[in-house]
């Protein structure tokens, strides 16, 4: 798997923990594009569960760098409707937001930032609003979230095949 990842010019990261409703977003679109979708041999997609940030440490610490990642998370924000799906900018994120934004509670937005800016990889994220997240053990997603994983799929395959 270490030498897909550094090997590899497209790198998809699911972002998430199962066991905890819409958390387990990204890991759900990552499941339904190896069940359903033949990516290109120069693709490498992976549910990283919640452990980007060390994925992340290692991709910059690597001789070989992708051209692009592209990461799949869900988030809770106010103004948004439960399954909308969204595109987040690393460049976006206000300076004094960025090791508290949680993307996994990674304060790995600097991390993707330095893979953006100073290694030249394009960097995208596509986010879901959630419906909930259960303080408890309570795997599975709520209907809003999992009928976005059809155009979280589509998505990816328009980033990765297409290439846009």
């Amino acid at each position: 798997m270490i030498d897909e990842i550094f090997n590899k010019s497209v790198l998809v990261f699911g972002c998430g923990n199962i066991l905890l409703g819409d958390d387990g977003f990204g890991p759900a679109v990552i499941n339904r594009l190896e069940e359903n979708h033949a990516l290109p041999d120069t693709v490498f997609a992976m549910d990283a569960g919640t452990s980007i940030r060390d994925l992340l440490f290692d991709l910059i610490l690597s001789p070989g760098k992708p051209a692009r990642i592209l990461i799949l998370d869900a988030v809770s924000q106010s103004d948004r409707h439960p399954g909308e799906l969204f595109e987040i900018d690393v460049q976006d994120f206000p300076e004094n937001k960025v090791n508290d934004y949680s993307l996994h509670q990674f304060p790995s937005v600097n991390l993707l930032r330095e893979l953006k800016v100073l290694c030249g990889i394009q960097v995208k994220i596509l986010a879901v609003q959630t419906k909930t997240i259960p303080e408890e053990i309570h795997p599975g997603l709520s209907p809003e979230v999992q009928a976005s994983i059809s155009d979280a799929c589509r998505w990816v395959l328009s980033q990765t095949v297409g290439g846009t």
